[in-house]
Order: structure tokens, then sequence, then C-alpha cells
């Protein structure tokens, strides 16, 4: 059955398949073909595409080259092991030991090197990768790159601003239209595709999340990024990275020649000092906290209920007035993030501050729900310790009554942070609801008996209330519940996500969808 695969461009210029064998350094087959596009998915197969089957952890790629075939594959990059069933289908192989090394670099040659035509902006990090992108986007829409005197340049659509794409955890957006995504970072052969879709439809520029995963596993291979962007770096992933050293490696890989031009990098974060000793490319730094050695600081910080107010300082002594749109300290940091990347970009600070600050608010980040209740309740995708102490300290400013948070970790992912999640929980919340998260293949009891273990290890004067329920709707419900004129409901974790994934089985499951039918039922 044919899966149509994420967007691909309408014209492509065919490429002779002896040329991609001569880039790889691969043997030229003995029939020459015309490739027209590239995909590591057999369901994805169009005709005149080439197909990369790859080794895997279970199967083999080569396993479905028969599928690729009837699909119209016009030939078939792989490793040795895959050569022999590749080549029982009668079409041209080409054999190379890493082809997963080898796709982002074809993809690239494939769709006419479209990242080339764009100014790409790359975002990496453990927390705020998302937001950030969504600012960057939003500044991007207000204004357009400098001219060489100096002068803003402007666009006609909209009456200023650019053409913008977005790739991130949440969606990937092509100027106004939205597709869904699958992971933070599409694999090599798709993110070139939707680069090249991009320069088709007109857009200029593209705010992208860069994974840790990407990174490693090559998604961004062909790409070099005109800016790269550093936010922090705390414990997470650990079941794909040995330890915090192999996590930061993959994180600095983006600030390598081959990776980026220029990087932006988060002078407050202990991670980012040392990356900016460490980096190949030039680097500007920023501090939200205001640190006098960095490039760029916000000074005259006004952390709102909503919002945030500063002023960011540059490098030559400019003073731009700048809003974060969404609460607390650390938005402050993705907001200035945002600001230093466009102004290493070469767009004019002020008008990229005012971009940024017009957005109206990031999916699943922060995002209030309200349906008319007296108290305040927000649903947001922190799903690791920092990011579970900085969203529950940052409302607890903003908080007259109580502050409760509903809270779950995720199944067959990072074990270790259960615990401190956990911790963090009853030691910052009023009332701590823990519950399942997405389990997965995990028994949820037992994902709950470590949280509750790391709530315990708080001292019981330092704790708040702990419940626990396994069905988050019902913890939802419960937190709700208890709400009062004056409180605040945070529900964190899962954000912008519209599945529970239990035993393998993804249900329907939207956070801000349950706790707005939740308050509504109590409201009734």
């Amino acid at each position: 059955m044919n899966h149509p695969g994420p967007p691909r461009p309408t014209q492509v210029s065919a490429t002779p398949l002896a040329e991609l064998a001569d880039q790889l350094g691969a043997a030229a087959p003995g029939t020459d073909a015309a490739i027209t596009g590239i995909t590591h998915d057999s369901r994805a197969v169009r005709p005149g595409d080439l197909y990369a089957a790859l080794p895997g952890a279970r199967m083999h790629g080569a396993d479905f080259v028969a599928q690729a075939a009837d699909l119209g594959a016009a030939a078939v990059l792989t490793d040795p092991t895959g050569a022999d069933r590749a080549a029982a289908t009668g079409l041209p192989v080409l054999v190379v030991a890493d082809p997963r090394g080898s796709m982002g670099e074809l993809a690239a040659t494939v769709y006419g090197r479209p990242g080339r035509d764009l100014l790409q902006i790359g975002i990496t990090g453990t927390s705020g990768k998302t937001t950030t992108a969504y600012l960057i986007e939003g500044g991007l829409k207000g204004v357009r790159q400098s001219s060489g005197d100096g002068r803003e340049a402007q666009s006609a659509e909209g009456g200023g601003g650019r053409r913008v794409g977005l790739i991130g955890t949440v969606e990937m957006r092509i100027g106004e239209e939205r597709i869904k995504s699958e992971r933070t970072t599409p694999e090599a052969t798709d993110l070139q595709a939707l680069f090249a879709v991009m320069r088709e439809r007109g857009v200029e520029a593209v705010a992208m999340e860069v994974s840790s995963h990407a990174l490693v596993l090559g998604r961004v291979d062909g790409c070099v990024f005109d800016v790269a962007v550093f936010n922090n770096l705390s414990p997470e992933h650990m079941e794909f990275h040995s330890g915090m050293e192999d996590y930061f490696q993959a994180k600095a890989q983006l600030f390598t020649k081959r990776r980026a031009r220029l990087g932006v990098v988060n002078f407050d974060d202990e991670y980012g000092r040392r990356l900016v000793t460490e980096s190949e490319i030039p680097v500007t730094t920023f501090s939200a906290e205001g640190h006098p050695d960095a490039d760029w600081r916000a000074e005259d910080v006004e952390v709102g209920p909503l919002d945030s107010t500063f002023t960011a300082v540059g490098p030559k002594g400019e003073r731009i007035a700048a809003k974060s749109p969404l609460a607390g300290p650390f938005n402050v940091a993705n907001t200035l993030a945002a600001i230093v990347a466009l102004a290493v970009a070469g767009l004019d600070p002020q008008r990229a501050a005012d971009g940024v600050g017009a957005v109206a608010g990031v999916p699943g980040r922060l995002e209030r729900v309200d349906a008319g209740q007296p108290y305040l309740a927000v649903v947001d995708y922190a799903h690791k310790t920092d990011a579970v102490d900085s969203v529950l300290r940052a409302l607890r400013k903003v908080t007259e009554g109580r502050l409760t948070i509903v809270l779950g970790c995720g199944g067959d992912r990072d074990r270790t942070k259960r615990k401190p999640m956990g911790a963090a929980a009853a030691r910052l919340a009023d009332t701590a609801v823990l519950t399942s998260d997405n389990p997965r293949g995990e028994d949820p009891l037992a994902i709950l008996a470590t949280m509750l273990a790391g709530a315990a290890e708080v001292p019981a004067h330092e704790r708040g209330d702990v419940a626990v329920f396994e069905d988050r709707a019902a913890a939802i419900r419960a937190a709700v519940a208890r709400a009062e004129p004056g409180d605040t409901v945070l529900v964190a974790g899962k954000g912008h996500e519209q599945g529970q994934d239990i035993a393998g089985v993804v249900r329907p499951f939207d956070d801000r969808q349950v706790l707005r039918e939740a308050i509504e039922q109590t409201q009734g």
C-alpha cells in the first residue's frame, strides 16, 4: 500500500544515478537511471525514487525492496548486508558501508541543494527549543533581512515580513500550511524534500528544532545552518546517550563548521559557557540573567503573570525594548535567544523583537485553558526535572492561592528522571497529583511507584500533598475538583500531544481538552 509520506516538491530535475555513485565513491551500476526523489520509507516510494534500504535493530530495509520496486523505485541504496536482496529486484544498486550517513548529502543533491536558498536557523538544547523556534518564526515574519546599506527590506506579503517555514516537535509549517510532525527533526530524506517544497512555495527562511537524535543519526546531514542556537542542557534522553558528556558532544556537533556558520549560545548555562570555548564557529552569547560578560544581556526585567518585558542590551550599546509573550523567567531566556539569533542573522533587532513579542502563543507551552473559572489553568510540555522546576517556580510567583500539578513520566524512556521529577512536584507544588503520561510498554503503576518514591524522599515539612491516580483523566478531574479562586492548576508533561500511548495503543487524549471538560463539569 502506498504511503503518501511528507511533502515533496512538484518540479525536480533528474539526477543521473552515476552522478550519485560518484558522489558516494561507490561502484557505478551497470545501468544508469534518472533519480527524481529519495526516501528511506518503502511505503512512500514514488516513481523515479532512490530507495534507501537501511539496516535496523529488528529488520532491514532490504526486506522491503520488492515493495519499493513495485511502487516505481528506480534504484536502491543499501549496505553490504542488503545488497543481494536489493539486486534480486533487478534494480541498479549502490552499496556503501553506511547508507544512513549518506542519505542527507544525496537528498540535498537530488533536490538541488534547497537549503542554500533559505535562511536556516537551527535551535538545540534540552528545554525551550519549540518555544524559541516559534518566537524566531514570529520575528522572521515581522522583518526581512537588512539590505547592504543597512535599510530594512520589505516584502509585499502582508505589508512586511517573510514567508517563513517552521520545523519542530509540534508541527511543520510551510507558510500558513500546517503539517503534523512525527518527530522533532525529520529524517534527512524528508527534510531535504521539505526544504525543496519551501523553496518552491516562496519560503525565504526556516526556524527549525534540532534534536540530539537528529545530530547523532545524521538527520541534518546536508544542512549548513546560517545560525545555530544553544539554549541549555540538563539530563534527558539518557536511554539514548551514555551520559551527560555524550549528550553534550551530540549537541556540540551543531557548532562545527560542517553544520553551521554562526552560533548563538546561552551564557547562563554551564554547558553553554563550555560550548563557547569549544565551538568551531564564531559565537555570540546572551544572558537573561544580565551577566556583563555576555554579548547580549537582559536588563530591567519585569516578569508578569502572562508575559514579561525587558530591555535587550547589545554589544554596541543597543537598547532594544522587548516583550516575552509567555510567562516565566525561562521564557525571557527563550525570547532573548530568538532576538539575538535574528540579529546575528542580519535582521534589525528592534523589529525582530517586535515580531517576537507579537507571537500569540506556543501550542502546549504554558497554554492557558479558560472556561470562565476563577483560577488559572495551564497546560505545559514540561517533561524533565529542570523544566518542571522552572515552570512551577514561575507559576508560584503569579499564584495567590494553592498551586497544583498533574504530572507523569513516560515509559520506555529515561528512567533516571522519574524520582527527581516526583520530588520536584512534591516539593514545589502545594498538591502533586502523580499520574500516567505515555506508559507505552511499561506497567503504569511501576512508573508511578518510582515517582512516588522520589516524592517520599522530600522531608514531610517541605512536601505538599501527594495523590496518585493511574488514570490521567481522573487525575486531571481530581486536580480541578480541588481548585479554588486564586489557585493555579498545571497539567504538565504532554503539552500539545493529542494521544496517549498505553501498551502500544495510542488513544486520543489532549490535556487541553480533558482539562477544559473537567472545568466545565465543575462549573455546571
